[in-house]
Order: C-alpha cells, then structure tokens, then sequence
C-alpha cells in the first residue's frame, strides 16, 4: 500500500469484506508495539443506522391515507 500525498490509502477488497467495512464506516489509527494499527471505530453508527437517520423525518407529509392504503397503492401502481 502507498500512502497518497494527501495521507489517503486504499483498504484492499479482501480487508474489507473480511472486516465488513462499508464506505462511510468510521475507522481509527491506534498505536501498537509494532507500530500504528487501524481498527473499526467503536460506538460508531452501523451502516444500516446512518441510512435510517437520513430518511428520518422524510415521510411526514398527511396523504389523507392508512399505511395500508398506501402500501396498496405501491404495490398495484405498476
């Protein structure tokens, strides 16, 4: 791996299935014996967490509709 002028380096595809890191994941550098070591950042919200909190908020609009309306809708709209 080479570190870019800007400090960037690329996580090979296999450290990053392996490990289950997704774009956006938040990482840390921690001092080791052996010298610096990247970990998963603990605490930090799952990938899952953070698409939730997007779209929170996002449906808050009155339809004048049940939930099972609208669910009707969706799925016989073709």
């Amino acid at each position: 791996m080479r570190i870019t002028s800007k400090g960037q380096v690329t996580i090979p595809i296999q450290v990053r299935e392996r490990y289950g890191l997704h774009p956006g994941d938040e990482i840390e550098f921690v001092d080791d014996e052996g010298g610096p070591r990247v970990i998963k950042r603990r605490g930090a919200a799952s990938r899952g967490e953070r698409a939730a909190r997007r779209l929170e908020g996002s449906a808050t609009r009155d339809l004048g509709m049940t939930t099972d309306e609208l669910m009707a809708l969706l799925r016989d709209g073709d």
